[in-house]
């Protein structure tokens, strides 16, 4: 039984879908194929509340209809479509042979623009569709010549760039295992992550480019090979400098790009079965050596064809852009807009360099109908005082994907008011455990300011409270009740499967419970409060804190911030905000009071913190996300290096601040009578 608060006014949207262009959408023609495929009556295709609740009361139907209607080639039939709805332990599929690979390069035109790469510097390289076929066929012949086969593991240690591409689709096209790593991850890091999976052929660039410098990062590709034991050859990649291993191009064990990709051979693929691992992502690491995340071929191809033809609506003549590090899983669905004939836009570079127009800039400049950014992007861009829809021709610009952290209410207004009133903004939240969206946006959804428009399709997204009843306009914990065809198909060197059921399945068992505290709305919209596991708790009421960065953030002297609650010593709670000042504020008594004046209009007075202290910095995820969990711990006495890798911190300087403010607060109650 579902617990349902009093229906509240629905609140007006900010942006409303086009019927006639809603219409036109690959969405409303799916759901037309599924009204005549499966007799289902529906009174309207453009409603997608009622597509949401079939796809979810029928998922195995929902799913063969994306394998039917976006035409998957198995070379064998499959059995049933789901063996049985359990979790873990759904097998999807079974009896059929599929390759990505395949279906990532048979829907582009063959003269059009497949990647359109660019740099930092300006510079800029193309790649057709027929010549992505042919470089990925050479490189695929030459990984074979290696001796790569079925289910051996190569990585590549890459920027954003044809090459990471190029290197991941060649891998599957053999049914080997791809993995990757970006080029700010120090050797150690990366170490930490592919020696786990016994990689037999490394791939590696020579540096990277990032606000107005380049990272040459020779020195740490040989740390690399030093390594990884089991790498056997390694493909090297003059990224930033023509001729940047000559020197080291001696022996068999090292080969140049230019190399591994001179001799045509015909494009062959390796059918392999639905589950047959496609890639491995990593877990970000933060608490100890990151997991390695295994998604199948099979789920892969639908999980992200349902993301980015249903609900991105990226059609052949599209181009997507989403500025991403190859370390995220934004990438990988960047690599998988391919399945819908899509050009990718991808860009090796800082986001605010030379200033906030970068990304704005490269919309206009090549015609971008999907642009994605983050939610630090956004609130840049308005701090700037940048005007996109002004300055740059972004008349094309469909939609804005937003993804990483929530997005503040504020942003969905400045997009709306600075950047197009055309536009429709999609929030997005999903992850790299499942590496597809949970909650996002349709062509035929309306969009609110601070909410996810809807629920995606063959997502059966709850909220739920402490005693596992499922709640609608009160804030519970996101569970996914029935399975999706790209949640994980294992752990690495998780046998047992013990780390996969722990990590999702311990809290409410047979329910995937992913660790953010939302509302589902009674008219089908979701709002994010935050992760769970760093709940804050205050007298006795749970507060999220995304609410008081959005309340924080929104002002121009803020540029970042972070709260935790610290249960200290005799029942004391603690909670301190930390924030990092624009470079001309100061904090002041005038500005604490205004953080707080603006906590309590725009959060709630609970959620005022006991203290505010500036810092220099704040740590993120190499993603950009915020990590609270391990701060908290830190604050609470416990030792930096068991809580926290360093590795996988954007500025591992940033943590020490912490620790001192542990050992003065230590310190000071040893001190008290």
């Amino acid at each position: 039984m579902v617990h349902v608060l009093p229906p509240v006014t629905q609140p007006a949207p900010l942006w409303t879908p086009d019927p006639a262009t809603a219409g036109q959408s690959t969405l409303a023609s799916f759901t037309d194929f599924v009204n005549d495929r499966y007799q289902v009556g529906f009174a309207d295709p453009l409603d997608y509340d009622a597509l949401w609740r079939w796809s979810t009361n029928n998922i195995e139907q929902f799913w063969e209809a994306v394998w039917k209607f976006f035409k998957i080639d198995s070379a064998t039939e499959y059995t049933s479509v789901l063996t049985a709805q359990r979790m873990p332990g759904a097998e999807w599929f079974p009896g059929s042979t599929v390759n990505f690979a395949q279906h990532a390069l048979t829907n582009g035109h063959d003269s059009k623009d497949a990647l359109v790469c660019i740099k930092e510097d300006g510079r800029k390289e193309s790649v057709t569709w027929d010549e992505l076929r042919v470089r990925v066929g050479a490189l695929a012949h030459t990984l074979r010549t290696l001796g790569v086969s079925r289910g051996d593991r190569v990585v590549g240690y890459l920027p954003p760039g044809q090459h990471a591409v190029i290197g991941l689709l060649a891998t599957a096209s053999i049914g080997a295992i791809w993995a990757q790593c970006a080029q700010d991850f120090a050797a150690t890091a990366v170490i930490d992550r592919f020696e786990q999976l016994g990689p037999v052929v490394l791939l590696a660039a020579d540096g990277y480019s990032y606000n107005g410098r380049t990272y040459d990062r020779r020195e740490e590709v040989e740390k690399v090979r030093a390594g990884l034991t089991s790498v056997r050859h390694t493909i090297v990649v003059d990224h930033l400098l023509p001729g940047a291993f000559d020197g080291s191009l001696t022996g068999s064990s090292m080969i140049g790009w230019e190399q591994a990709v001179a001799n045509a051979a015909r494009l062959r693929f390796e059918k392999v079965p639905f589950d047959q691992p496609l890639w491995v992502l990593f877990s970000s690491g933060t608490t100890g050596l990151p997991k390695g995340i295994v998604h199948s071929h099979g789920g892969v191809m639908l999980g992200l064809l349902s993301l980015t033809g249903l609900h991105m609506d990226l059609r052949a003549d599209d181009t997507l852009f989403w500025y991403t590090s190859t370390n995220w899983m934004m990438w990988n669905v960047v690599v998988s807009s391919l399945l819908t004939g899509a050009t990718a836009v991808i860009y090796d570079g800082s986001p605010t360099y030379p200033d906030c127009n970068r990304l704005w800039q490269i919309a206009d400049q090549f015609n971008v109908t999907f642009m994605g950014t983050s939610p630090g992007h956004l609130q840049a861009s308005a701090r700037a005082n940048v005007e996109p829809g002004a300055d740059f021709d972004l008349s094309q610009l469909r939609t804005i994907g937003s993804t990483g952290s929530t997005l503040p209410a504020s942003c969905y207004h400045w997009v709306h008011e600075h950047v197009g009133a055309h536009i429709q903004l999609s929030s997005t939240t999903g992850g790299t455990d499942a590496v597809t969206a949970f909650a996002c946006s349709a062509p035929t959804t309306p969009v609110w300011p601070g909410e996810l428009s809807a629920r995606s399709l063959g997502v059966a997204l709850e909220s739920w409270n402490s005693s596992g009843t499922p709640v609608i306009g009160e804030v519970g914990e996101l569970i996914i009740t029935k399975p999706i065809p790209s949640m994980p198909v294992f752990f690495w060197n998780d046998r047992s499967g013990e780390r996969y059921r722990d990590a999702y399945f311990a809290t409410f068992p047979g329910v995937w419970r992913h660790g953010d505290w939302v509302t589902v709305t009674d008219y089908g919209s979701v709002i994010m409060h935050g992760r769970s596991d760093s709940t804050l708790n205050r007298h006795g009421v749970r507060l999220g804190s995304s609410e008081i960065y959005q309340a924080v953030e929104k002002l121009p002297q803020i540029q970042d911030s972070l709260i935790v609650g610290v249960d200290e010593n005799e029942g004391g709670y603690w909670m301190p905000l930390f924030v990092v000042l624009s470079p001309d504020a100061d904090l002041d008594d005038d500005l604490r009071e205004t953080i707080i004046t603006s906590i309590r209009t725009n959060a709630s007075p609970r959620h005022t913190p006991d203290e505010i202290i500036a810092v220099p910095s704040l740590p993120h995820t190499r993603t950009g996300k915020k990590i609270e969990v391990p701060v908290k711990r830190i604050l609470q006495g416990a030792d930096r290096d068991h809580v926290l890798s360093l590795d996988a911190i954007d500025d591992p300087l940033s943590v020490t601040q912490f620790v001192e403010i542990a050992r003065t607060r230590r310190a000071a109650r040893l001190q008290m009578p």
